[in-house]
């Protein structure tokens, strides 16, 4: 490849509306796209724009067709996709076949739809109230139990033939900042982060995890002020101290925790210096793209570098079946799965449950759209909608709530 073939090979980029981003992938001869909330129009627009693009380029290995689907809060293609819950859900479950069979099942709906790559497990460990990103969409607070949640999903992704990316190196879920917004400080020594936030990404990385992606965290004792993925040695934690010879991927780069410092040309250059492989979401695609091939030319990217991180993108996605048929049959063929997780979910906290049960009659409270699949729920068992027992649903950090029956949704 050419270096502007190789510079576009290692990103995979954000796009705009609908339509399949066919002249942008075509232009930078990019990698991949991630499709996001916006693009999601309906699952048969999707499932075309993806192939449209999986053949737009006539390249002899398939394109990552990335997406974030965790289930709960961050899910992209909705129905009739299968719905599945938060992945704390599967934490609290405690079943870790359920949790390898919930992701092979997601998996199979996600391949179906044309897409190779999902940014899913969680790998992070919630430290609970004080971590203001992860919260639910970590498998939970034990260290241990959710390397165990973390390990089952990631083969459970493998088995349905799409490639999953841990997240968030070198853990998000200890941090008191949104990346977002700002670079949240990992105050922690090494040595704690072994015994906590290390331990899920080091029992998949054991069993084959096939990519990881980085977190935009300064982590303080390491590379002070460097979000993650731009730095050579918090890199070198995963990469030497666990041992991964997988793609390692970087937080979307046009996050403010990147963005505000580095700017959309150099964020890109400094993460592939620092041993990241494939560039999610630049800024600025073309700003990005022309910043490569200018550092390469310039001599500070070595041309070798930017090899390794297309050929490691490349042999990776040689391992997909990118003509794997669309089954219409398998959209949404995963909901009673996805019912036992959230029944399997269910925990008491405190106590014994001694409210009263719904008789006739349920009013609901929460945000509208919850409500009114609460309520169509509610009338497929003949319940009345309106009057009678109250239940308020509380969405992620909601506040308190008064009502016959509270239920946290994530």
């Amino acid at each position: 490849m050419t270096v502007e073939q190789l510079a576009g090979q290692v990103i995979v980029a954000r796009y705009s509306g609908t339509e399949a981003p066919l002249e942008l992938v075509d232009q930078f001869h990019l990698g991949g796209v991630i499709v996001m909330g916006d693009n999601y129009e309906s699952l048969e627009a999707t499932v075309e724009s993806n192939r449209l693009v999986q053949t737009s380029d006539n390249r002899p290995w398939p394109l990552v067709i990335g997406v974030d689907q965790e289930g709960g809060l961050v899910t992209r293609i909705g129905a009739p996709v299968t719905q599945f819950p938060a992945y704390m859900s599967l934490g609290a479950a405690g079943d870790l076949g359920l949790a390898r069979e919930a992701a092979r099942a997601s998996g199979e709906e996600l391949r179906a739809a044309g897409f190779t790559m999902v940014f899913a497990p969680v790998a992070d460990v919630t430290v609970g109230v004080s971590d203001p990103t992860i919260g639910s969409r970590s498998a939970g607070g034990d260290a241990r139990a959710v390397a165990a949640v973390v390990r089952a999903s990631m083969l459970g992704y493998v088995e349905s033939g799409i490639v999953p990316v841990l997240k968030h190196f070198p853990g998000h879920g200890s941090v008191t900042a949104d990346s977002h917004l700002t670079l949240p400080h990992q105050g922690a020594g090494v040595t704690e982060l072994e015994r906590r936030d290390f331990l899920p990404f080091a029992a998949s990385v054991k069993a084959g995890a096939p990519a990881v992606m980085m977190a935009h965290i300064s982590v303080d004792q390491v590379a002070p002020g460097v979000p993650g993925d731009l730095a050579p040695r918090v890199v070198g934690l995963l990469t030497g101290g666990l041992g991964f010879d997988g793609l390692v991927v970087t937080d979307a780069l046009e996050m403010e925790a990147v963005v505000s410092t580095y700017g959309a040309g150099n964020a890109v250059v400094a993460a592939l210096q620092a041993g990241s492989d494939l560039l999610l979401m630049p800024a600025d695609v073309e700003m990005a793209h022309t910043a490569i091939v200018s550092a390469v030319s310039g001599g500070s990217l070595p041309r070798t570098r930017l090899e390794e991180a297309a050929a490691k993108v490349v042999a990776l996605m040689m391992h997909v079946d990118a003509a794997n048929g669309v089954d219409a049959g398998v959209f949404g063929s995963h909901s009673e799965l996805s019912r036992e997780v959230s029944a399997k979910a269910l925990t008491v906290i405190q106590g014994r449950c001694q409210g009263p049960y719904v008789e006739e009659s349920v009013s609901a409270t929460g945000s509208p759209d919850v409500v009114s699949e609460f309520n169509a729920a509610a009338k497929d068992q003949g319940l009345a909608v309106g009057g009678g027992t109250t239940v308020a649903l509380i969405g992620a950090y909601g506040g308190p709530a008064n009502a016959d029956v509270v239920v946290s949704l994530d």
